[in-house]
């Protein structure tokens, strides 16, 4: 990685001007700042770390951990998502340096891929980021909920001694109430938006750090080192018996929880837009938000699992629905370590509360994020009624876009009354497409503009198109990979629902595009004269 020196004849902006050079760049781009530059590269960061959220992930999707592949997938896993990973937030990063905007990666696509590819190639960058952050949101939300579920359950005597089990109304009830106040939340000013996003980050930084000592130390029995490191479990009820096939399932986790990072760049500037035009010297700041939220996040997150998973001892106990948790492994895990050592669980529930805040803060922070992206992408005209979700009121917040990023995750939720297999779907299409919206832009970099790319301060250097294709190939891989089936036989309620979603996803978007928006949608609009 290396920083660029200026061109010849090219006016080095010093560091008291540090605004005015953003403003600066933000014009060359065709764009007039219309957001506040009031984010750091610390709250730049904070963002990014709150919504990736190791708390988050790796608590929601324990479960399916620990039921394919057990401890093995989970601490070796973690690190094989999480090089990929890597590579795929350097490319971005590096892109992110070139073009500091907040229409970020549907931005970068139009920009990447020449004048005749570049409508084409932001509408469908676009709407699979914009989309792939609604059912993030609503499958963060609804896995807050779902907590409180249980942690009112084992607060109120459990599975086994009589305690409440919410049913799937009062669940959603429970996500509504959740959405509604993380849209009151995000009405605030980016300043308030700006601490509150630190104090997120610091919550997520030492809950991970109390849980790691607080869950194993209270526990009176402890799994071996071999067994957290080497033990694979093949005894799920999916009836699936590869072991390759097992430790691929088992990677979702991983991947489902190293993802978010892109809201970096959505604090910048681009056309009216609130990403990285909403952060202080966006072309540096925001590709090192990038690359410090996953690269913190991995040793986090690593220590987490490694925590949580010495204190695992039965395996198919903790899957099991008949325990306290109802089959809430992680919960059931940190309720019998306290209730082993001082005969209750009340220890236990406390550090769920700990995680339910950091879930809260997360959705609340990919609110902040899809809010932005809803800006710039509207103010671009790609939305319905994109007149309206462009708006932005007195404190220069896109109100409207902060409410509809909330309905339409509520919306998203919703199916879950019907089929709980359908909806937890919802993860892998938030994974999914996500990575899909992540790698388009470094598909155009390393072909059609290959040759022209002009790197910003942040670059990879000669190395930036081998790490591109490894990116891109990666995300391949797990689009494939995500899209198997995880039960057999395969029947309607065990139907892995993700290629579904994203197929009809991409229909959805390619069949919009010829009928109607390849006649009017031009891309990226530049907003200088408005």
């Amino acid at each position: 990685m290396t920083w660029n020196k200026p061109p010849a004849g090219v006016t080095v902006t010093v560091a008291g001007d540090a605004n005015d050079a953003d403003h600066a760049r933000l014009r060359e781009l065709g764009y007039k700042q219309e957001l506040k530059r009031h984010l750091s590269v610390l709250s730049n960061f904070s963002i990014s770390f709150s919504i990736i959220s190791v708390l988050t992930g790796v608590t929601t999707l324990y479960n399916t951990g620990l039921a394919f592949g057990g401890p093995a997938t989970m601490t070796l896993g973690w690190f094989v998502a999480g090089a990929f990973t890597m590579a795929v937030g350097l490319s971005m990063a590096e892109i992110c340096s070139a073009f500091p905007t907040s229409g970020g990666l549907y931005y970068w696509s139009a920009r990447l891929s020449g004048h005749r590819w570049a409508p084409f190639a932001s509408w469908i960058t676009g709407w699979f980021n914009i989309v792939g952050q609604w059912a993030g949101i609503a499958s963060i939300d609804f896995s807050l909920a779902q907590l409180i579920q249980v942690i009112i359950l084992l607060s109120t005597g459990g599975n086994n001694g009589g305690g409440y089990m919410a049913s799937k109304y009062v669940v959603i009830a429970i996500h509504a109430g959740i959405l509604l106040s993380q849209a009151i939340m995000n009405s605030l000013s980016i300043t308030w938006l700006a601490f509150i996003g630190q104090f997120a980050a610091a919550w997520n930084m030492l809950g991970v750090f109390a849980l790691m000592f607080a869950v194993p130390v209270a526990a009176t029995e402890r799994a071996s080192a071999k067994f957290v490191f080497s033990h694979f479990n093949t005894d799920n009820s999916a009836g699936i018996h590869s072991n390759l096939y097992i430790f691929v399932l088992g990677l979702l986790m991983s991947q489902y929880t190293l993802t978010g990072y892109d809201s970096s760049a959505h604090l910048v500037p681009p056309p009216k837009k609130k990403t990285t035009e909403e952060t202080k010297k966006a072309d540096w700041n925001g590709p090192i938000g990038i690359i410090s939220a996953i690269g913190i996040s991995l040793i986090v997150g690593w220590g987490y699992i490694l925590g949580i998973t010495f204190a695992v001892k039965d395996v198919p106990y903790l899957l099991s629905t008949d325990n306290n948790a109802g089959g809430y492994a992680i919960a059931e895990v940190f309720y019998l370590a306290f209730k082993s050592r001082y005969g209750n669980g009340v220890g236990g529930i406390i550090c769920l509360g700990i995680v339910a805040v950091a879930i809260y803060f997360c959705g609340m922070s990919s609110v902040t994020s899809n809010s932005r992206m809803t800006y710039a992408f509207s103010r671009d005209g790609a939305m319905p009624f994109s007149s309206v979700w462009h708006k932005v009121n007195k404190q220069e917040v896109p109100i409207n876009a902060v409410w509809l990023s909330a309905f339409i995750s509520l919306c998203m939720a919703l199916p879950s009354l019907g089929s709980l297999v359908a909806f937890q779907a919802m993860a892998s299409v938030s994974t999914t497409a996500l990575c899909i919206a992540y790698a388009l832009p470094t598909l155009f970099r390393i072909t059609l503009a290959r040759k022209c790319f002009v790197p910003g301060p942040f670059n990879l250097g000669r190395y930036g198109v081998l790490v591109g294709w490894i990116a891109v190939l990666w995300v391949a891989t797990i689009t494939v990979l995500f899209s198997l089936p995880v039960a057999y036989p395969v029947t309607k309620n065990t139907l892995n629902y993700t290629p579904v979603a994203v197929g009809g996803l991409f229909t959805l978007v390619l069949s919009s595009w010829i009928v109607s928006a390849k006649h009017w949608f031009n891309g990226p609009v530049r907003n200088l004269g408005a």
